[in-house]
């Protein structure tokens, strides 16, 4: 059960008409004027049109909190993702910010991905490969694979994705399964960003909750 003053304290990042609150940063957005944003409100959601690639960033940074997400793709399944301590941007490929990102990618939500930032999880070596390979850039193991397979809903249906950060922990659930657990991180705290990577995502729900320790 949530706390009911904690349950006051939740406040969604997404007014329902506009991007008040968000900025993109998209690179081929830099010098051409022609370029529009990835990123809209259509129909009462938050729309990432998946090209060109970039980012939407909070304009605040948080720490402490749990971040609900509800998501479909809108058209063919692709990738897209959930980015949290996010700081400088364009720190990996002149694209992502530095940050950790939590996984939306079709059939590998919640993994997640190292970039310029670390986490460690328990069986980290079977999980993300030969230890000498790890890194937070380049050609580097940067992957951690999630726990489960399966959790994510049938094509065209709403994904609930549940991030709570805490410290240097963070935890991730699909669908309410626990999907994935990273300790130890190198960040505690920082901007939320959405991806536009390739695939047309919508998302009904971006819900953010202080809190001051990890769901069991």
């Amino acid at each position: 059960m949530v706390h009911p003053l904690q349950k006051a304290k939740s406040k969604s990042l997404f007014n329902g008409k506009d991007l008040t609150g968000w900025h993109a940063d998209v690179p081929k957005m830099d010098n051409n004027p022609e370029v529009k944003s990835p990123f809209i409100v259509r129909d009462g959601l938050l729309v990432s049109l998946g090209t060109p690639g970039g980012h939407l960033i909070t304009d605040a940074s948080y720490q402490n909190y749990r971040l609900e997400l509800e998501y479909r793709f809108a058209g063919k399944p692709g990738n897209c993702g959930a980015l949290v301590h996010a700081s400088t941007p364009r720190a990996l490929y002149e694209m992502f910010p530095k940050s950790i990102e939590v996984q939306m990618m079709h059939q590998n939500a919640g993994d997640f991905w190292c970039i310029q930032e670390d986490i460690v999880v328990p069986d980290m070596e079977k999980r993300r490969g030969p230890k000498e390979k790890w890194g937070v850039n380049g050609d580097k193991l940067r992957r951690i694979p999630n726990l489960t397979d399966g959790s994510e809903k049938p094509l065209g249906e709403w994904n609930a994705m549940t991030i709570e950060c805490v410290g240097n922990t963070i935890k991730v659930w699909l669908n309410n399964d626990m999907v994935n657990y990273g300790f130890d991180a190198t960040v505690s705290q920082g901007q939320i960003a959405l991806q536009a990577e390739g695939a047309e995502v919508e998302f009904r729900k971006v819900l953010l909750t202080p809190i001051k320790k990890l769901t069991d």
